[in-house]
């Protein structure tokens, strides 16, 4: 055999081993490659940091709830209106009493001997009064007309009645020194709850 035949196989074990040596490189450079790969943040998902509470070691007491305020409000509210109502109620009573007290007063002391209904009943009527303009006051215009062809005073006693028809309140108004003809509209004005129903009626109504 000679010297070529000989070192065949020596230099195929080399071929083999350089081969082995090149597949082993590429599969490192794969792997690094890949590596690489999956750390590029491109199409990467993103984790956004949990947020940090706040420090409440600062705060004193306890908050109040929504529900709370909204009713505390809502009663500050009806106290507020309910307050407006009655003091408008109470000047407009009070504006009328005054221009009327004494013709009321004489009427009243009139109407102490009167029996049964009166003798003026023909020349008086009631108009409700809308409670807008006597601040939520249940309130009647009296009218009076006097249908005599002489001066006369006029004393009437107005029944607020309940659903029953029971006079849970009476209120007494007058016109004094009508001429043939004139009318007075005095009021009669209850001052009982407005949220209590009531309706008036002429009780007596008499002439002097």
């Amino acid at each position: 055999m000679t010297a070529c035949a000989k070192g065949r196989p020596g230099r195929r074990r080399l071929a083999t081993v350089a081969l082995t040596c090149v597949v082993v490189a590429s599969s490192v450079a794969a792997l690094s490659s890949c590596s690489t790969d999956s750390g590029d943040t491109e199409g990467a998902t993103t984790f956004s940091p949990r947020p940090t509470p706040p420090d409440t070691s600062a705060f004193s007491g306890t908050p109040p709830s929504a529900m709370a305020s909204a009713a505390e409000s809502a009663l500050e509210s009806a106290r507020a209106a309910a307050s407006s109502a009655s003091a408008a109620a109470s000047s407009f009573e009070a504006s009328v009493s005054a221009e009327l007290t004494r013709a009321n007063e004489a009427a009243a002391a009139q109407l102490k001997n009167v029996e049964g209904k009166g003798n003026a009943t023909s020349d008086v009527s009631l108009t409700g009064r809308p409670r807008a303009e006597t601040g939520g006051l249940q309130a009647v215009v009296v009218n009076i007309a006097n249908s005599t062809d002489e001066q006369a005073s006029y004393a009437v006693q107005v029944d607020f009645v309940d659903a029953d028809g029971k006079a849970v309140e009476t209120r007494i108004v007058g016109a004094e020194d009508l001429e043939p003809g004139e009318r007075a509209r005095p009021l009669a004005i209850s001052r009982k709850p407005a949220d209590l129903a009531l309706t008036a009626k002429i009780a007596k109504a008499q002439r002097y």
